[in-house]
C-alpha cells in the first residue's frame, strides 16, 4: 500500500501545488458541531440523497423547495402518523418527484430514526458517536434499518450532513483497484474492510479527516489533473 505521502504529494502536483490542492480540499463538521444537527435535517438529507440517486440532480434541487412543504418540513413526529392514502396522494403532488417507492421512504426513514431519537435524544448525537474508524460499519447499519440508503446513497447523506466518511467515487474506486487493494464487488465485506483499513492507516500517518483524505486520494487519480494554479488560489483567497 502506498504512503499517505506519496498519495499527497502527486494530488499536490496533478492540482498545481500544496496550496491549491488544500483550496480544493473540504472539512466535516466536529462531533461538537454534529450533535446541533437538527432531526428534520438528517431525514431531509436522506430524502434528497434517495431522490437523486437515479436521477437528474438539478431536477431535485429546483423541486426541493416543493419537497420541504408536502413533507411539512421533515418533521419527524409529523411523518410517522401519516396514513397510507395521504402518502399515496403527496406520491401524486406535482411539487415533488412523483415515484411513489422513494415517496415511502419518508415515512418509512421517519419511523426508523424516531426509534434512534428515543434512544440517543437525537439522530445527531448517534451519528456523532459512531466511530470513524469504522465508519463502513455506519454505512451498513444505515443499509440495514433504513429505507433505500445503501451503495452510495447514505454515503453522500452523510457528506452533506457534515458526518466525517469518504466516498467511494469512481476515482476513489479506481486507485483502489489500480493498486490491487481490491477486487471483485466495491461494496462487498472484503472490499469495504480493506478500504476502511487503508483509510484508517492513512488517517494515523497524516492526521487529516477521511473527508479530506477520500478528496485527497480522488485527486491523485483518473483524470480531473487539471486544477488550480497557485495564482488562483491566492486571488481567489484574497476576495473572500
Amino acid at each position: 500500500m502506498e504512503s499517505f505521502d506519496k498519495i499527497y504529494h502527486r494530488a499536490a502536483e496533478r492540482k498545481g501545488g500544496e496550496q491549491a490542492l488544500a483550496y480544493l480540499l473540504s472539512q466535516p463538521l466536529t462531533n461538537a458541531e454534529l450533535v446541533n444537527v437538527q432531526n428534520s435535517d438528517v431525514l431531509a438529507e436522506f430524502t434528497r440523497a434517495i431522490f437523486k440517486s437515479g436521477f437528474v440532480w438539478r431536477i431535485i434541487e429546483i423541486k426541493w423547495a416543493g419537497f420541504e412543504e408536502v413533507f411539512w418540513g421533515f418533521d419527524i413526529e409529523k411523518l410517522i402518523l401519516m396514513p397510507d392514502d395521504m402518502l399515496e396522494r403527496k406520491a401524486a403532488d406535482t411539487k415533488i418527484i412523483r415515484n411513489y417507492t422513494k415517496v415511502k421512504t419518508v415515512r418509512d426513514n421517519a419511523m426508523w430514526l424516531k426509534e434512534i431519537c428515543d434512544e440517543y435524544g437525537s439522530v445527531a448525537k448517534w451519528l456523532a458517536q459512531w466511530p470513524a474508524d469504522d465508519v463502513v460499519g455506519l454505512w451498513q447499519y444505515m443499509k440495514k434499518h433504513g429505507s433505500r440508503l445503501g451503495g452510495n446513497t447514505g454515503p453522500y447523506a452523510l457528506r452533506r450532513l457534515g458526518k466525517d466518511t469518504f466516498i467511494l467515487s469512481s476515482d476513489v474506486e479506481a486507485y483502489f483497484r489500480g493498486h490491487q487493494l481490491i477486487d471483485g464487488g466495491l461494496m462487498t465485506k472484503r472490499s469495504l474492510t480493506a478500504i476502511q483499513n487503508a483509510f484508517n492507516q492513512w488517517q494515523k500517518e497524516s492526521g487529516y479527516s477521511l473527508q479530506e483524505l477520500s478528496q485527497i486520494i480522488a485527486y491523485s487519480v483518473g483524470d480531473n489533473r487539471v486544477g488550480f494554479s497557485a495564482e488562483n488560489v491566492s486571488e481567489s483567497q484574497n476576495a473572500e
